[in-house]
């Protein structure tokens, strides 16, 4: 042992004073290792439906309500363990319309207890003692590991019921009781991609993600996209922009964001008011958002055409779009468009933007890079988030691994070098960090490019149509070539060669991902490659709901396996409140186990393997006498 290391373990020492402390440790770790392993979460593409989403949460999809049927199905009526699942999830709406008795109080305070006790079983009791809310920890660690039926403890626990009553703490306690339970029910959350988009408010979802006790998050596309505007990007704010007024979401601007939207209202109407809008009015928005959204669009289609120029090792110097039109004979690239009214474009320097348009997008990019909010969230993807995953043998990204057609591993080129697999996305991963710490406006380009280039492993497509589905009607003009990736996901070889490129054990291996929404009314399968593949967007987001016909997947990974949950559209929380409807979820089982998996065998217990070896050499120094024991 060198002096290094024998420093090391004298560090170690200071936190275990001596031989009996170690070896108690080393007897605790080696008794958490034998608990089952606690259930994962999958979630991807929320695309800010945040009631859809927190529901989810609430719910743990369905996880709840099986243990609810487990533990009480003998004693309880289908009707009487639906209104228990209901109380849990919506503590604050199902309290404020059912008719409160002491009696009442009593019976469900017994009933949350179970469903604690069980839901907390597979958990230490100092890990469940660390999540109890504070006003009431000592009393519900109590009822958690008190036994109600022994002779002894009878009157002590129903003392500590009655007494709850009598002080009027019933309400309160009962909210605590139910919190405790939905955050048992998951213990570790992956996100894995687009919180972003065109749902109303994802910055609620951040909000509550904030809280969350145990997460990451894999960034899609969207999230990509307000990384950027969040760093003061031109082309990623007017594409946030674009989104926004295209669904009509300003709420998420003004109210979630404080972004000042008055510049560019007061654009649209100077330039835009007897303009053509026909291409811009959707089912979502208004004749005032379709204004803005032409607005909008215009500058980003030349902000993005001066990208193109000028970063030639983004490979999309011929995607420009302004510079393609004949305005004479108002047709692009050959072919005849809808509209040609471009009241802001300069025919002679189409990418240029106007003056009164360079002032807009300045006040824009102040309102971004200002808004306290925006900072926060853009943070804490950061702090909890990257480009992918290795988790528990399990590969998670949003996207794609770029690939040939050959299903070989496509090199890219930037700043000179060539980068493919994992290389790839670990500079992708590393460019992103970058642009967030040096605010360089080259580093946020790439950001830009990250959310639609070519070369994007979580775009994924060889180009974004938005101009040609707007302008053209030729539908050949609005293809966007998915990356090989997609066309090889059914492929057993291709997901084994990225398993043995990111290092994970390919027999028991999974891709986890987003992006491409699984078309289930097309008869399409989320199980893919033999079950070694499973992609989990289930359009969770409003419009895609009609192509997949569902509203979204989670999947989950405990003890016993991974099983899919498909969840049927979401329908108000006043109808699950008033009527203790349990949403309908399809459920797929994607793996069992014969055997229990136990915390020894993931990732933590790896680590709990490092730390046993660690004290099992500090003891050992203390039993030579080489580092003197203490107390």
């Amino acid at each position: 042992m060198n002096e290094y290391e024998l420093k090391y373990f004298e560090c170690l020492s200071e936190k275990f004073k001596n031989k009996k402390q170690v070896l108690a440790e080393i007897i605790n770790l080696k008794a958490i290792m034998n608990l089952p392993k606690g259930t994962e979460h999958f979630v991807s593409d929320i695309h800010g439906e945040y009631e859809m989403f927190l529901h989810i949460l609430k719910t743990a999809s369905g996880v709840i309500k099986r243990k609810i049927d487990e533990e009480l199905s003998a004693d309880l009526s289908e009707t009487e363990r639906g209104e228990l699942a209901c109380l849990i999830y919506y503590p604050d709406e199902k309290l404020a319309i059912t008719q409160k008795t002491d009696d009442w109080y009593r019976i469900m305070l017994y009933r949350l207890i179970r469903v604690a006790k069980c839901v907390s079983a597979k958990y230490t009791r100092s890990k469940v003692r660390k999540m109890l809310p504070k006003n009431f920890s000592y009393i519900i660690d109590e009822l958690l590991n008190c036994d109600s039926q022994s002779i002894n403890k009878e009157n002590y626990y129903k003392g500590i019921i009655e007494n709850i009553i009598t002080f009027d703490l019933a309400e309160d306690f009962l909210k605590a009781l139910c919190s405790l339970i939905q955050s048992l029910a998951i213990d570790h959350l992956h996100i894995v991609g687009d919180i972003f988009d065109r749902g109303p408010r994802a910055d609620i979802i951040l909000d509550y993600l904030k809280g969350v006790r145990s997460l990451d998050i894999q960034w899609g596309n969207h999230d990509i996209l307000w990384i950027g505007a969040g760093l003061g990007d031109s082309g990623c704010i007017l594409s946030v922009l674009c989104d926004c007024f295209k669904y009509n979401n300003l709420d998420l601007l003004e109210d979630g964001y404080s972004i000042n939207l008055l510049p560019i209202y007061n654009l649209a109407e100077k330039y835009y008011k007897h303009s053509d809008l026909s291409n811009y009015k959707t089912k979502y928005n208004s004749e005032k958002m379709a204004r803005l959204l032409k607005a909008v669009s215009i500058m980003r289609f030349k902000v993005e055409d001066s990208y193109k120029k000028k970063y030639p090792s983004f490979n999309m110097s011929d995607l420009t779009v302004l510079d393609k039109i004949d305005f004479e004979n108002k047709s692009w690239n050959g072919y005849q468009m809808k509209e040609c009214d471009f009241p802001t474009v300069d025919k002679q320097n189409p990418c240029k933007l106007n003056e009164d348009e360079e002032q807009v997008l300045a006040k824009l990019i102040h309102s971004f890079i200002t808004s306290s909010k925006l900072k926060s969230h853009i943070k804490f993807l950061l702090d909890k988030g990257s480009l992918y995953l290795c988790y528990n043998n399990n590969l998670m990204f949003h996207g794609c691994i770029p690939l040939d057609e050959k299903g070989e591993f496509l090199a890219e080129e930037f700043e000179g070098q060539y980068y493919k697999g994992k290389a790839y996305m670990d500079y992708c991963d590393k460019m992103v960090r970058r642009a967030y710490l040096t605010r360089n406006k080259d580093d946020i380009a790439f950001v830009w490019q990250l959310w639609c280039g070519n070369k994007s492993p979580v775009f994924g497509k060889d180009k974004m149509a938005t101009f040609e589905r707007i302008y053209i009607e030729d539908k050949k003009t609005h293809e966007e070539a998915k990356q090989n990736y997609f066309n090889l996901q059914n492929n057993p070889d291709v997901c084994d060669k990225i398993f043995e490129e990111f290092g994970l054990d390919k027999e028991t291996a999974h891709i986890i991902n987003g992006h491409i929404p699984v078309k289930q009314t097309k008869g399409e399968s989320p199980i893919k490659a033999n079950g070694k593949m499973i992609v989990i967007d289930g359009g969770m987001s409003k419009p895609y709901q009609k192509v997949t016909g569902i509203a979204g997947y989670t999947l989950t990974y405990h003890s016993y396996g991974m099983g899919l949950a498909a969840h049927e559209p979401f329908l108000g929380k006043d109808e699950i409140v008033l009527n203790d409807r349990e949403m309908l979820t399809v459920k797929y089982v994607v793996s069992r186990y014969k055997d229990r998996i136990t915390v020894g065998q993931t990732d933590i217990g790896e680590r709990l393997k490092e730390q046993i070896a660690d004290l099992t050499t500090l003891a050992y120094l203390y039993q030579e006498g080489i580092i003197k024991e203490r107390g």
